[in-house]
């Protein structure tokens, strides 16, 4: 008896290690595909190891139809309605560049920053393939088409604006908050959304905003990201640089990075601006960060319906709401705030613009809003002298009125 119980004991420590050798094998592979060989490392304060990888080392070129692609370094044309060489000009005399990692150090021209992928952060994840990725259960907010069983299977809720039509770019200046999360696997978010195709199996999407998601990082910092895909979150796409597929030029900013200072309810506020458009030469899809930084692009090739144009742009929140205990979740989204309480409480989006046929900035028109529940999270457009067309967005998730 006593044998049979050995032989048993030997077999089940056998089989866990060959999990764990097996599982070590697959992290240590990803680890390597993510973290590639960098010139200089730089230790942020809030724990980031930022590298400083040449450019021509990067992920992107891992992708099968970028082997043999020549790196763009900069737009053949900028929107017309922004004079961006002296956006350039102020951005170069601007010394805060808001992300934590610049207080110890820079990366040289030649070299971009990328957040190095820990162990721990891709041991986090549901399964280690889906490390950097959306679920394919992750959802778009569709305001032309409720459906309310299929917003309470997904748990993402949403407070945006929107336009619908024919457009080749988007622009926002956004404020940047630290929303509260009530537990890991919940996230919240607030981005541009630049989209093509239905909202199915086939969704092209470009995504460029600040989150806070515990799970993928490790932490609540907020932090600077992007996302795409080209069918719907399924198979294609992945956050920051965590697959092939978006080329960073900029060796100034690093996606995933934490961005301080953060805006103060009641007190000072802090935005950053936003611009994605198509280059209507290349068709690729650039980047800009702030007055003049341009990170660089997602080539038109990994896209279907964006090889054309996007369909609709949406600004605004997001969050998970995993609604684990029975009741809504308290995770905040934006400030945590409703939008009218305005300006020092609430989150918002100022100049608000797309890039229309001709490759010129303009003012949206036909803006309309959308939220699953206003009682959670809501949404409000305005236009002013200022601040041009505005939205006011987000709210405290569970409270008397969102049990």
């Amino acid at each position: 008896m006593m044998v049979n119980f050995a032989v048993v004991l030997g077999l089940l420590v056998t089989a866990r290690l060959c999990y764990a050798t097996g599982n070590g094998f697959q992290v240590m592979k990803h680890l390597n595909r993510f973290n590639k060989p960098s010139v200089k490392s730089i230790k942020s304060p809030d724990g980031d190891i930022i590298d400083c990888v040449h450019i021509s080392n990067q992920a992107a070129f891992d992708h099968p139809s970028l082997k043999n692609h020549q790196i763009q370094m900069k737009p053949n044309f900028h929107p017309e309605g922004m004079n961006y060489e002296s956006m350039k000009t102020s951005s170069e005399k601007q010394e805060t560049i808001p992300q934590l990692w610049h207080l110890n150090g820079n990366c040289a021209k030649g070299t971009i920053p990328i957040r190095r992928t820990k162990k721990e952060d891709i041991l986090r994840a549901s399964s280690i393939n889906k490390y950097g990725k959306k679920t394919s259960q992750s959802t778009v907010a569709h305001p032309t088409s409720v459906d309310l069983d299929l917003i309470n299977q997904s748990g993402h809720q949403h407070a945006i604006a929107y336009v619908e039509g024919e457009f080749y770019g988007a622009k926002a200046t956004m404020n940047v908050w630290d929303p509260q999360i009530q537990q890991s696997n919940e996230f919240s978010l607030s981005q541009i959304w630049l989209l093509g195709g239905s909202f199915a199996s086939d969704l092209n999407s470009i995504e460029v905003g600040w989150q806070v998601s515990p799970d993928l990082y490790g932490d609540n910092h907020t932090r600077f990201f992007t996302y795409w895909t080209s069918d719907a979150y399924q198979a294609t796409g992945c956050y920051n640089l965590l697959c092939s597929g978006f080329i960073q030029i900029n060796n100034e900013i690093a996606l995933g990075a934490s961005i301080s200072p953060i805006s103060k309810y009641h007190g000072s506020q802090y935005d950053i601006s936003i611009l994605v458009w198509k280059d209507p030469e290349q068709g690729n899809w650039w980047m800009q960060f702030g007055n003049g930084k341009v990170l660089g692009y997602w080539p038109a090739s990994l896209f279907s319906y964006l090889t054309d144009s996007a369909s609709m742009i949406q600004w605004g929140g997001e969050v998970v709401n995993s609604a684990s205990d029975g009741q809504h979740t308290t995770t905040q989204m934006g400030s945590g705030h409703f939008p009218e309480e305005g300006f020092g409480k609430s989150s918002y989006f100022r100049n608000v613009q797309i890039v229309d046929g001709s490759n010129s900035l303009r003012v949206p028109k036909d803006i309309q809003t959308f939220t699953e529940e206003p009682n959670c999270y809501d949404v409000q457009t305005g236009k002013n002298g200022a601040w041009g067309s505005y939205i006011f967005y987000g709210g405290p998730g569970r409270n008397q009125n969102c049990p």
